[in-house]
């Protein structure tokens, strides 16, 4: 399923790119002195600018090919591919961050498994934050939402399909017409996660931001190292 075609990245970008923002602070504190970094899902280079202003390699990547052209006007000097999860090989590297619940997009928890595992063995250290099964704890009727900016509207219906899939259906409405995008978000137990993760030698921690910010309820960031 493709997700965030030409209208919606622009929206996002424009309009919901402070989570990444947000998170940059943490994620630059945990990965430390300056490194080669895989950025999963990078969207439109939110999280990518201060990664390279802070002396990072970054390797900036999404299965959103609209995404990418925007990554590529905000951050031209990253090193900008298409990669889409789980099938796509992660290039190996000091650190994999991901922010914005990338892992949860893909298509069932077996699926997100393979990809966790997959970006844990390419780096030394795996950032990322998570959909956990509690996220439904709060939402069991729909929620709508309507966003609008510069010559777009948004109208946004959540649902919580089963206590383990999240449907989110968006309507968007521009000077072009109206376009819809449907994108679903598979819940996981994140504490059985971590749990796959240590079984692989790794570290791991789970908390509610990446650094003193508060994430919504049902969010946890993970972290996940490699000793030595």
């Amino acid at each position: 399923m493709s997700y965030y075609q030409s209208e919606l990245a622009r929206i996002h970008h424009e309009a919901f790119s402070d989570y990444a923002r947000s998170a940059a602070p943490g994620v630059l504190a945990s990965l430390g002195e300056p490194c080669g970094v895989v950025e999963l899902g990078c969207g439109g280079g939110a999280l990518t600018r201060p990664l390279l202003d802070a002396g990072h390699r970054v390797i900036a990547t999404d299965a959103s090919s609209a995404m990418l052209d925007l990554a590529r006007q905000a951050v031209p000097e990253a090193d900008i591919r298409f990669l889409r999860l789980p099938d796509d090989p992660i290039p190996s590297t000091d650190a994999v961050v991901a922010v914005g619940t990338v892992f949860n997009y893909l298509d069932s928890e077996v699926y997100i498994d393979r990809a966790l595992l997959g970006a844990a063995r390419a780096g030394r250290i795996l950032i990322t934050d998570l959909l956990d099964l509690s996220y439904g704890d709060t939402r069991r009727e729909p929620v709508k939402y309507f966003h609008e900016g510069d010559g777009w509207r948004l109208w946004t219906v959540n649902s919580l399909e089963t206590p383990d899939r999240v449907v989110r259906q968006m309507t968007i409405e521009t000077a072009d017409g109206i376009t819809k995008e449907v994108h679903i978000n598979v819940l996981v137990d994140v504490a059985e996660i971590a749990d796959k993760l240590r079984s692989e030698g790794l570290a791991v921690s789970t908390s509610s931001g990446f650094g003193y910010e508060t994430l919504p309820p049902g969010f946890v960031v993970l972290e996940a190292r490699r000793p030595g």
